[in-house]
């Protein structure tokens, strides 16, 4: 079956279940599921009854496609996404993203949890993606292009709509809300880095490192689709002072800080109207 296929039998699925208007997606990361609590659920999908979907095996991750809505605004959140250590494909990670264009979502949010390489920002902080530097092994438009999606060649030099990221800084001014705005380094994984590492992130102009988020920016790049993203920043990487990490420690970091992504990211949903965003 043809990349495309794939995605229409997808979309498919979900239309004759009930998913109809879809103004926005949202990809929520590791222990970042309680957005969801903000939806008025109209359906819910379990990753392992939609056709063509990865199954998140990453315990902190949900697996749950919901559909609902916040507001007057018609959302598709993914409570857990799929990260490329698990063992996927870059085209299987990045299918629900473009699943939620074919649905029609007029622009993307994601999160992620990540280590703070930038010695001015502190766990629990929040850091708003400015620019990313990719250092997976892989990509998802790798091989032949899905020219119903877009060109061979997308344009990166802004992968991150001005528009959006201008929209949560006044937001989170107006809330009082410290929003960091920096540089996420994506790397492979699992393990976490290095100090040797971290000190080479640091020197080739990284803010925060994680696993995630650049392969669904990527496929959203070459869709059109405006995206944003920001990441909680779960533990703090100074190769000088570097402890082990206990990842039940960053889940618990992140799940305070969730409180405040959360009331940005349902404040800009609330007053963003996807048919008249600036990309």
């Amino acid at each position: 079956m043809s990349p495309m296929n794939i995605l229409n039998e997808t979309v498919d699925f979900l239309t004759k279940r009930g998913i109809g208007r879809v103004d926005l997606g949202i990809v929520l990361g590791t222990g970042l599921g309680n957005l969801v609590n903000r939806i008025e659920v109209i359906q819910e999908f379990s990753y392992n009854v939609i056709p063509n979907f990865p199954i998140a095996t990453v315990e902190y991750h949900f697996g749950k496609l919901i559909y609902g809505k916040i507001g007057d605004r018609y959302v598709i959140a993914m409570q857990g996404r799929f990260h490329y250590y698990e063992g996927y494909t870059m085209e299987q990670i990045v299918l629900p993203v473009r699943v939620m264009k074919l649905l029609g979502a007029g622009y993307i949010l994601l999160s992620n949890a990540a280590g703070a390489i930038n010695p001015d920002f502190s766990k629990g902080n929040l850091m708003l993606i400015d620019d990313h530097i990719n250092l997976q092994s892989e990509n998802p438009l790798r091989g032949p292009n899905i020219d119903e999606l877009g060109s061979r060649f997308p344009d990166m030099s802004r992968p991150y709509a001005p528009s959006l990221n201008a929209k949560l800084r006044a937001l989170a001014d107006m809330q009082g809300l410290k929003l960091h705005e920096g540089v996420y380094a994506s790397v492979q994984g699992p393990n976490l880095e290095t100090r040797a590492e971290y000190r080479y992130l640091r020197i080739i102009g990284a803010d925060a490192v994680g696993m995630s988020t650049v392969p669904e920016v990527i496929a959203c790049n070459h869709m059109g689709v405006p995206c944003a993203a920001v990441s909680v920043l779960t533990d703090e990487c100074d190769p000088d002072n570097l402890a082990p990490v206990d990842i039940q420690d960053i889940i618990e970091t992140a799940g305070k800080a969730e409180i405040k992504l959360t009331e940005l990211f349902e404040a800009l949903i609330r007053v963003v109207d996807p048919k008249a965003l600036e990309v």
